[in-house]
């Protein structure tokens, strides 16, 4: 028996301030165009079981065209595949916090979808001998992770974090989900574990997984773009699973919307006319040019006086060729010598306590905690600019 685990689509993530032409968010347009992609892909493969871990949308009142566009999609996938089963969980993002709040999600249950929230539910589907132990976000409360012992296939759909697994910035999110610990997984009891709410395709034991995401939705893309390139994982995409054989494929289906972090520049004892040039060139020489791409270019060891100088004008252009253009400037690390007791060591920038801090605290639904992040460096380097050089900046 075939299955196909997918996870945290976030429809109605917003993100930057461009629009399509029709008045809808760029990137909730790419969030929607990523669907279509994956339920394409789905149907090509045609399994007996769809697995769903969870966060379908961004928010617990997602905006009526992410509700239509997720209603017309599951629609084609349950047409189109009559004879699968299809078991979505809620995720953290789509639980409301009170239970007077209906969930989302029930929307889909006309459509031939089980849908499971609120509370843990066992399914059984005794024509494949195979139970299915769906598990929601469930509020803080913990539920007891026990197969069937009477099915020959165990299945836990989960969405919630594992303790231990995730690194700190995919810990840093709006609502903190269910935390289960490895024990209380029990991993090797199960014949596969389908989880959500980790942004990047990963592995929790020999057969549990969390999907990853279908598009670059989480509080630190370019963590998960790092991530992706030290594993050498596709990007996002989907997993295939047989359970008869154990075959495990993950099927990379891209993003259209490109995410370029470029190689950091080190802007030591560079000029302000030297710095535009090595800019200019990480830009121009961009292979596919950077427009309506995501960009990051990193610049380490700007003083503050360097960069009133820069050419901001050319800075605006890339700007406004890319969907979004970041110069993350950062400025020279200063390390006080030992006074006393300890060692010396680096001061922690402003501009990194300024990025922590707003990555790290909780926010109010529907605020772009990326653009909030990107606006708070923008004024930071405002008042640098304004407040010119400090004396070791201009002693140095």
């Amino acid at each position: 028996m075939r299955l196909v685990h997918l996870s945290d689509i976030h429809l109605g993530f917003r993100q930057y301030q461009r629009q399509t032409p029709t008045g809808i968010n760029q990137r909730e347009a790419d969030v929607a165009a990523s669907l279509r992609r994956v339920i394409d892909a789905v149907i090509e493969l045609r399994p007996e079981l769809v697995l769903i871990a969870g966060d379908v949308f961004h928010t617990v009142r997602p905006s009526n065209p992410a509700i239509l566009h997720a209603f017309h999609q599951f629609s084609r996938l349950m047409q189109m595949l009559p004879d699968a089963t299809v078991v979505m969980v809620a995720g953290n993002h789509d639980t409301p916090r009170t239970a007077e709040t209906g969930c989302i999600l029930r929307l889909f249950a006309p459509l031939g979808i089980t849908v499971v929230e609120g509370e843990a539910k066992r399914i059984t589907l005794h024509e494949h001998d195979l139970s299915i132990l769906a598990v929601p976000d469930m509020l803080g409360k913990k539920p007891s992770l026990e197969p069937d012992p009477s099915a020959k296939y165990n299945i836990l759909l989960l969405h919630g974090e594992i303790e231990g697994v995730l690194p700190r910035y995919g810990r840093e999110l709006d609502r903190a989900p269910m935390e289960i610990t490895q024990q209380e997984l029990g991993a090797e009891r199960w014949d596969y574990v389908a989880l959500g709410h980790y942004h990047v395709y990963r592995s929790v034991a020999p057969n549990a997984f969390y999907a990853g995401s279908l598009d670059y939705t989480s509080t630190n893309p370019w963590g998960e773009l790092a991530e992706e390139r030290e594993t050498g994982i596709g990007g996002k995409g989907i997993i295939e699973h047989d359970l008869s054989t154990g075959a495990h494929t993950f099927h990379p289906i891209p993003p259209l919307r490109q995410w370029a972090d470029l190689a950091p520049l080190s802007g030591a004892g560079l000029s302000p006319a030297s710095l535009d040039e090595a800019i200019r060139g990480a830009l121009d020489n961009f292979e596919g040019g950077i427009d309506d791409k995501i960009v990051r270019l990193v610049v380490r060891d700007v003083p503050r006086h360097i960069l009133r100088e820069l050419d901001h004008k050319s800075l605006r252009e890339y700007k406004r060729k890319a969907l979004q253009f970041h110069l993350d400037t950062r400025r020279p690390e200063i390390v006080r010598p030992e006074t006393g007791q300890g060692a010396p060591g680096r001061r922690a920038s402003l501009a990194d306590t300024v990025r922590d801090k707003l990555r790290t605290r909780v926010l109010t639904e529907n605020i772009d905690r990326e653009a909030l992040v990107d606006l708070g460096l923008h004024y930071l380097l405002e008042a640098d600019l304004v407040a010119g050089p400090t004396e070791e900046e201009a002693t140095a």
